[in-house]
């Protein structure tokens, strides 16, 4: 009876039609595998944006709703800025490009390709290896080789989203 509600984290896998979005998207979308360090991928989500978050292993704090997990890592394709903000923040050259490393060394920003990649982690190393690891899922890499260098701002973030633009205004008849 108890194995019914034993999930009280209420996990979701990653469905189908996110793996396929995370394959056939236009740009690099970061990921570590299946699995990574033991943590299984419980939750793939797409943002209007068309940013991509895979979440590794179960929350740490929170639950349906609000989670923090011990490892995410997000793809946006709008390079035109580095998250972060005014965060203290150290830059250091992970795989040949600099990243800004924050939060103690457990969220990490990468600008490569036309993409910025994001990792946030329970640790500094957690957050390191995943740095080390990560490759896109859609474009032949090798983890731990070296990174593409950051293009030049790619637009993607003044281009409007669909639900942005007004529908096409048609004659009436």
């Amino acid at each position: 009876m108890l194995a019914g509600c034993g999930n009280t984290l209420q996990d979701k896998p990653i469905s189908h039609s996110i793996l396929e979005d995370l394959i056939v998207a236009p740009y690099p979308v970061y990921w570590l595998g299946g699995t990574f360090s033991g943590l299984a991928i419980t939750e793939g989500t797409r943002d209007p944006s068309g940013s991509f978050s895979l979440q590794y292993g179960d929350c740490i704090r929170g639950g349906q709703g609000f989670c923090i997990a011990p490892l995410r890592i997000v793809t946006s394709p709008d390079n035109s800025f580095l998250p972060g903000g005014s965060a203290p923040s150290v830059t250091k050259a992970i795989r040949g490009v600099p990243a800004r490393v924050s939060e103690s060394g457990r969220a990490i920003a990468i600008a490569t390709a036309g993409v910025v990649v994001s990792i946030f982690a329970d640790s500094p190393a957690t957050a390191v290896a995943a740095a080390r690891a990560m490759v896109p899922i859609n474009l032949p890499a090798s983890p731990r080789q070296p990174l593409p260098a950051r293009l030049g701002d790619t637009g993607y973030g003044s281009t409007p989203l669909p639900t942005q633009m007004p529908p096409a205004v048609r004659p009436l008849g």
